[in-house]
């Protein structure tokens, strides 16, 4: 059985985020750029798959930009077989990244396309259903565990509550992974720079990815912060504030 990973890097959300001058987008020159968190989890979920002998190879598949080697790099250090990485293109939305990744995908034969259920820059969650839509393939997104019986995949769904679903869903099928089964493995520097020698990653074009999607940022803005805490010594302040405010 073949997985594909689809990863995408995001803005690492320790750091400070501010808008651009279009109040449309990020100010990316500051940002400092990781593997989307949610990306992570899936590629440990379809190495976790690898390492039980339900699966044969994991593929891990990025579109072109900067720190797009080092991502799949570490992928390799932590894993998979195989990286490929999408030129020729510069896919502007979901839509278009979706589009590029099926276009890729179509011609490769894989049993399941794993995606993160969705990144921390734009939490719209669409990839892996735009994907699933271009590839005719079942999609199952906010999946916390696969596991593999045949020819059918057998998903776990998390819902609101607390509630737990589960699917089984016939192969070829595209999961967006939530969490894995356990936490994404670390893979060291020196293991990286190993990979980085000995390792290559296939180019493959992303071919014709569309006009997008008709929807586009209308506006962006940080929340609004709230006027703070006073802090008070003792009872009779508090008792103070209260009758000001009318509470007693």
């Amino acid at each position: 059985m073949k997985i594909a990973v689809l990863l995408k890097q995001g803005p690492d959300l320790v750091e400070d985020l501010e808008v651009d001058a279009s109040g449309k987008a990020l100010d990316s020159d500051d940002i400092k750029f990781k593997l989307n968190e949610f990306d992570d989890h899936a590629l440990e979920e379809a190495i976790l798959l690898k390492e039980s002998g339900a699966a044969d190879e994991v593929v891990a598949m990025a579109v072109e930009g900067e720190g797009t080697d080092k991502m799949l790099f570490t992928a390799i250090a932590k894993g998979a077989d195989k990286t490929v990485k999408l030129i020729d293109g510069n896919p502007s939305d979901s839509h278009q990244l979706g589009k590029a990744f099926a276009n890729a995908l179509g011609s490769e034969g894989f049993d399941m396309v794993f995606t993160g259920v969705q990144s921390v820059d734009d939490r719209d969650g669409q990839l892996g259903p735009i994907v699933a839509s271009y590839l005719g393939a079942p999609c199952v997104s906010v999946v916390s565990g696969v596991s593999v019986s045949g020819g059918t995949a057998v998903v776990h769904k998390e819902y609101s509550g607390g509630l737990m679903g589960e699917f089984e869903v016939d192969m070829p099928a595209v999961l967006g992974i939530q969490a894995a089964k356990q936490a994404p493995r670390y893979a060291p520097v020196s293991k990286i720079r190993q990979v980085q020698e000995t390792a290559s990653i296939e180019e493959v074009s992303m071919g014709d990815v569309g006009s997008g999607s008709r929807s586009a940022v209308a506006s962006m803005a940080p929340p609004a912060k709230g006027s703070g805490a006073e802090m008070l010594d003792d009872v009779e302040g508090l008792i103070e504030v209260l009758k000001d405010k009318g509470a007693i």
